[in-house]
């Protein structure tokens, strides 16, 4: 969702949204702490502001995982004509979120938490837990797709999937202006 104008999502309307036939009893939302970088010192800021919104839903926990950021040496794109060059590069790789999705998709599978569940993303990473949870616990995922195309691997391991569309987006945005047991707040003017 990095380029979308829709950041200020409220989980719980964009599920009840899509999923109305449901009953949503818990979302889980997997992220990690972002620093700010000089090209965006406000990142950070605009980041606790969005989990500060939704610590307010009753229904939503955050789970954190953390990012890795090292230098690497990596080549460029090659130019007709020109030498190999290799440059310098600041690599940013988020660690942790999809190990502790999957780790709470096949424990709550296997507590029988859930009948269904639900994973938002197109990750073919994810094949593996998701045929464990349906094909040895018995339990239906599916998929709320934020891409365009579903992933061809996921698509014969699931019971459904649906497309998160624009609509759905603007239709599931919090107020612009929000309060919690701290006081009010405001969705960032970047957003």
């Amino acid at each position: 969702m990095r380029k979308t104008p829709y950041r200020w999502l409220d989980l719980q309307k964009l599920c009840q949204l899509l999923l109305p036939e449901n009953t949503i009893t818990e979302i889980k939302y997997f992220t990690a702490l972002v620093s700010a970088r000089p090209a965006d010192p406000n990142q950070t800021v605009r980041q606790q502001v969005y989990l500060r919104a939704l610590a307010t839903l009753p229904s939503v926990s955050i789970h954190y995982g953390h990012f890795r950021t090292h230098e690497v040496t990596m080549p460029r794109v090659p130019v007709s004509g020109r030498r190999h060059e290799y440059v310098r590069v600041i690599k940013t790789e988020e660690k942790g979120s999809d190990v502790n999705l999957v780790t709470h998709l096949l424990h709550d599978a296997h507590m029988r938490r859930f009948e269904v569940a639900v994973v938002v993303s197109n990750d073919s990473d994810l094949l593996e837990p998701i045929k464990i949870v349906r094909d040895e616990l018995g339990k239906k995922v599916g998929i709320l797709n934020p891409h365009k195309r579903p992933s061809r691997a996921l698509l014969p391991h699931i019971d459904f999937i649906k497309q998160i569309r624009t609509g759905a987006l603007q239709a599931s945005q919090f107020l612009a202006t929000m309060s919690d047991q701290h006081g009010t707040f405001n969705k960032p003017a970047a957003w």
